[in-house]
């Protein structure tokens, strides 16, 4: 890995929203000889990297792509685990969003997860509100073709109540219906483990962030690692669709 050049270097500001698609903990696991379960319980250590970088680096906020619907398909002891681990960071990690301004938010499917997650999720999203330096966004039972098809549903409930005209429906008004209504699109989508895809996330959202794809696995993500996906995005021209000058 490069070695890490000062941000303050940089010819332009830091991204306002940082996606990361964090993958790779069942190859980290495999290399080592560990059950898949290591993966995850490590790469948990990562988020918390993760989420210190961004509070470093003044990223304001920060998605991360925890658990599809497509991953429900996993087998039913790997999703038990990965449930506990959620249980058990709601549990124990509230004091330290609190302590650094973080506030956490959940979009995804709920009700395909258990009753008591679904309430520690409530539970944490109250009493971080307030926070102010970091919005943690957590994607959880999600997948995005799903989010627009329920998008779509709702204006097209909309409008066959006669609350709004099927002309009128336009990209904003659609954007207004999304997990993420309130939320800046993303302007960077960062990807671990060398693949190179979006893989159903945020596919609305991203349609103009720029996309830069690491080969560390999730578990092994550190610090240097964000700071190195920000400079490239920091090196790169975003035209949004306009010819460069």
């Amino acid at each position: 890995m490069a070695e890490a050049v000062p941000l303050q270097s940089a010819p332009i500001s830091e991204p306002v929203h940082v996606a990361i698609i964090m993958d790779g903990n069942g190859r980290w696991a495999r290399a080592r000889g560990l059950p898949r379960t290591a993966g995850h319980k490590r790469g948990a250590e990562s988020v918390k990297t993760a989420v210190e970088s961004a509070l470093r680096m003044g990223v304001q906020y920060l998605t991360l792509f925890g658990f599809s619907s497509e991953n429900w398909r996993r087998p039913h002891t790997e999703i038990t685990d990965l449930m506990g681990l959620l249980r058990y960071y709601l549990l124990n990690e509230v004091s330290y969003l609190k302590k650094h301004g973080v506030r956490l938010r959940v979009i995804g499917n709920r009700s395909q997860l258990p009753g008591d997650i679904v309430e520690l999720i409530d539970r944490v999203e109250g009493q971080t509100v307030s926070n102010l330096n970091l919005t943690l966004i957590i994607a959880l039972s999600y997948g995005a073709r799903a989010e627009i098809v329920d998008a779509a549903r709702e204006l097209a409930q909309k409008a066959a109540s006669g609350l709004i005209e099927p002309d009128e429906i336009d990209e904003t008004m659609l954007s207004e219906e999304l997990y993420t209504a309130d939320i800046p699109d993303p302007d960077l989508l960062i990807r671990t483990s060398g693949e190179k895809r979006i893989s159903n996330f945020l596919l609305w959202q991203l349609a103009y962030a720029e996309l830069v794809f690491l080969d560390t696995l999730w578990p092994d993500f550190s610090q240097e690692d964000f700071a190195e996906a920000l400079q490239e995005f920091q090196r790169r021209e975003r035209r949004y669709g306009a010819a460069s000058v």
